[in-house]
């Protein structure tokens, strides 16, 4: 077990990397999978095209079109189920727990005295899905936390909560 002092002169927290306790919302795989069809969709259209209105297309062309369909279906197939899986996210009193990934998969955790601002953002497809991003953006070399997928309404609380949080814990979050 690894203690940590979150703060200058603080109390030392017992902060571990665990996995989290909450999952994302169920609505999210099909937002990862959208999000992905549209990828594979703008990289297997332009060589369909030139499949179809050329005459003098290359050799390889249609098998390397063969590949990227096969390859994009079992990505989209797989993918979102496996995310939502490992995707997971907590917050506790003292910090932000975070568990992402689907290949490679990362655990973090944020003290909030780390934290210095907390976002919420909402896209196109993740509105149409009644979606958002929380980031969590510290004092780490690591980068922000990504809590994605989160029901619209928990992600504002969530947001709402996180800046109550920051506000009340000592420490300059750096």
């Amino acid at each position: 077990m690894t203690s940590i002092d979150p703060s200058p002169g603080g109390e030392a927290a017992d902060l571990r990397l665990r996995a989290p306790e909450h999952r994302v919302a169920p609505r999210a795989i099909i937002w990862w999978s959208l999000q992905a069809l549209i990828g594979w969709l703008v990289v297997t259209l332009p060589q369909a095209g030139l499949l179809l209105f050329t005459d003098d297309a290359p050799v390889g062309a249609t098998w390397a079109l063969w590949a990227c369909v096969a390859v994009g279906v079992l990505h989209v197939a797989i993918m979102p189920s496996w995310r939502y899986r490992v995707h997971r996210w907590e917050v506790a009193a003292d910090a932000v727990y975070t568990q992402t990934g689907w290949l490679t998969q990362e655990w973090r955790v944020a003290p909030a005295s780390r934290i210095q601002t907390v976002d919420a953002k909402r896209g196109p497809l993740q509105q149409l899905f009644g979606l958002s991003t929380v980031t969590v953006t510290t004092a780490s070399a690591a980068g922000p936390l990504h809590i994605e997928g989160l029901e619209h309404r928990l992600a504002a609380a969530l947001v709402e909560e996180l800046t109550a949080t920051t506000q009340a814990v000592p420490g300059d979050a750096t």
